[in-house]
């Protein structure tokens, strides 16, 4: 893996989520609160088939369906219907 980390993503968690990565950090004695969600992030990939490799697009990824315009489908807030 290329250890260049050019983007930056910034997550809010709730305390009990933070208690969990903080408990999961020093259980397995990881330097940095970034460096536990790095390995979290790649086990639970891993858990649900993903192979994250160059070229795959973030929308293969998403929760939610997205329309020809980005918008998610079917979203009453946004005022899209699918």
């Amino acid at each position: 893996m290329n250890d260049l980390r050019a983007e930056r993503l910034q997550v809010m968690l709730s305390p009990e989520e933070l208690a969990a990565v903080d408990d999961f950090r020093f259980k397995h004695r990881m330097p940095t609160r970034a460096a536990a969600v790095r390995e979290l992030l790649k086990s639970g990939l891993a858990a649900v088939g993903v192979d994250a490799i160059p070229g795959v697009k973030s929308s293969s990824f998403g929760v939610f369906g997205r329309g020809p315009e980005g918008h998610t489908q079917n979203d009453p807030e946004n005022g899209t219907q699918g």
